[in-house]
């Protein structure tokens, strides 16, 4: 057995040498998990990882903020992965049952994505796997890069999280995905990462690009609200939306963000191609 210490949640606990019996409750870190050769490893994950892992035949456990008590129970996990952000009063309370509990952080940046997967990879007793997936994703996103057009558009994005809606700045993942694609985000020099939207200084800045993402459970009608804001007669930003279907997820921070990045590196390109 193993001593672990999760300093996020302040929580010490043991696990196998090589713990055969995970339960992963963050979609990024689940597809990483299968993308390294461990998915065997995996009994239990949320209800959103099925979007990134084709074929997933694993038992839901739970989502992002509740988890099935009983069911866990009976997986035996252990090791349980979790992230912050909303998600760590889950983990908090998993920790003081007892669980053995790790919360990964929220990706501050691409780079941050690659951490958390050596992390995982680590706890897995399978560094050399995480590092090899690690090394592959920094390659692709290279690859994007140089591909880019050499016309950035300068691209707002747009997310809504149920009802609640917020755009990005410099410190997070997104910022870099858009990068990655060839574009640049408005708020690029804000030092936060989410921030409320300002609308007034989205048509001051008039970008050639808006990104909106929206839940399925409560869809957002982007072009609408284009026209409700007037800014069709003023900037008239072309539109790219996304979901949360693999490849297109622009919020999904696993693997399959560089089959995003690729997607949205034809959709700016495109895009680009009509800025006067």
């Amino acid at each position: 057995m193993v001593n672990v210490h999760c300093e996020l949640l302040d929580h010490h606990f043991e696990m196998p040498e090589h713990p055969e019996r995970v339960v992963c409750l963050t979609s990024g870190i689940t597809e990483a998990l299968f993308a390294m050769g461990c998915g065997d490893r995996v009994v239990g994950v949320s209800a959103y990882c099925a979007r990134y892992v084709p074929d997933l035949k694993c038992p839901v456990a739970g989502d992002y903020l509740r988890v099935d008590e009983a069911l866990l129970a009976e997986l035996q996990p252990d090791l349980v992965l979790v992230t912050t952000g909303a998600q760590r009063p889950l983990g908090l309370k998993l920790a003081r049952q007892g669980l053995p509990v790790y919360a990964e952080p929220l990706p501050n940046s691409f780079y941050g994505i690659l951490e958390n997967i050596v992390t995982a990879s680590a706890l897995l007793n399978q560094v050399t796997a995480g590092r090899r997936l690690c090394d592959e994703m920094a390659r692709r996103a290279a690859a994007l890069r140089a591909a880019a057009p050499e016309r950035r558009p300068a691209v707002y994005a747009e997310l809504w999280f149920g009802r609640h809606a917020r755009t990005i700045g410099g410190r997070t993942f997104i910022h870099d995905l858009i990068a990655i694609a060839g574009g640049d985000s408005i708020l690029a020099a804000t030092r936060a990462g989410y921030l409320e939207l300002s609308l007034a200084e989205v048509a001051h800045r008039a970008p050639d690009v808006m990104i909106g993402f929206a839940e399925p459970e409560q869809p957002v009608d982007f072009r609408s609200l284009i026209v409700q804001r007037g800014w069709d007669r003023t900037f008239a930003p072309a539109l790219i939306q996304s979901t949360v279907a693999r490849g297109r997820n622009v919020i999904h921070d696993g693997p399959s963000l560089l089959e995003t990045a690729a997607w949205l590196q034809g959709e700016l390109s495109a895009a680009a191609a009509t800025i006067q």
